[in-house]
């Protein structure tokens, strides 16, 4: 019986250890509380609204307050104290072509962000290479006809200065190649939202944008190079118009900021969520 005894012993010390570990667990999700704010890339946003819908799921006591002004806006934000997380199309911590570093901050990389060019659904263009896109956002070519289309007039949309979409773009689709303003043809845009509507409205029009909000019959992307805007395309190395996607934080991230960076982070969202919104995984890339 004395075995008995200590067998039963050993069962409710087994099972209060166990009632711990979960009512610590629960603990802990509850204990995360506070707001978050998120500034700056129109190109994450997408991915920054589902990854808040998901984290205020699971911790309630967490508010996430997202918005997008384009990329520099992000890591300006957190130089101010105004945002918690700057979101930007490239890694602010150090110096790009066109803007400074931010000294202190540092870059979380959330994922990877495919680029392609856009033309409205009238054109009759289905690939352009770098030296006609050059030619296009130089104003050195200004009809279809002289790139295989129509006879028509290029209406060329670009997006504002600080905009990391136009960053990339410029540096990867454009070689490097100058955006010159026109007086007449040319619009410029401040997310990509706008940039979708823009070139879905105005017939012979050319822009950019990133595959999560490429939809519908109104614009349609063209290769580069010959070569697909996929993501698929992107992993095997044959694209090349692509960039991570950081949130940057003002010093290493701590408490909820951490917390939310890392659930962006975890294979579960970058597996899920992220590829359904035509993101790639970290991971994916070599």
């Amino acid at each position: 019986m004395k075995w008995l005894k200590t067998l039963s012993l050993a069962a409710v010390a087994s099972a209060f250890l166990l009632s711990a570990t979960i009512s610590g667990t629960v603990g802990a999700k509850d204990e995360l509380k506070g707001k978050i704010t998120v500034n700056g890339s129109t190109a994450l946003l997408p991915l920054t609204l589902q990854a808040a819908k998901e984290f205020q799921k699971l911790h309630p006591k967490v508010k996430i307050a997202a918005s997008g002004k384009g990329s520099v806006t992000g890591p300006q934000a957190v130089k101010k104290g105004i945002a918690d997380i700057g979101a930007c199309d490239w890694d602010a911590s150090t110096d790009v072509p066109g803007f400074k570093k931010f000294d202190g901050q540092v870059a979380n990389k959330v994922a990877v962000i495919p680029f392609a060019t856009i033309v409205n659904k009238s054109v009759k263009v289905d690939s352009l290479t770098t030296e006609q896109l050059k030619g296009i956002y130089s104003g050195k070519i200004t009809n279809w006809k002289d790139v295989g289309g129509e006879d028509k007039d290029i209406v060329v949309i670009t997006r504002s200065f600080g905009s990391g979409t136009r960053v990339n773009y410029q540096a990867k689709a454009l070689g490097g190649g100058d955006i010159v303003k026109k007086e007449k043809n040319y619009k410029e845009v401040g997310s990509s939202g706008d940039m979708k509507t823009a070139v879905a409205t105005t017939p012979n029009s050319i822009g950019y944008i990133d595959l999560t909000y490429i939809s519908g019959d109104d614009i349609k992307a063209v290769k580069h190079n010959g070569v697909e805007a996929t993501v698929d395309n992107v992993i095997n190395g044959k694209y090349k118009i692509w960039s991570y996607g950081y949130f940057m934080t003002k010093g290493e991230p701590t408490g909820e900021t951490k917390a939310f960076i890392e659930y962006i982070q975890s294979k579960k969202f970058q597996e899920g969520s992220l590829k359904k919104l035509k993101f790639i995984p970290i991971s994916a890339m070599k």
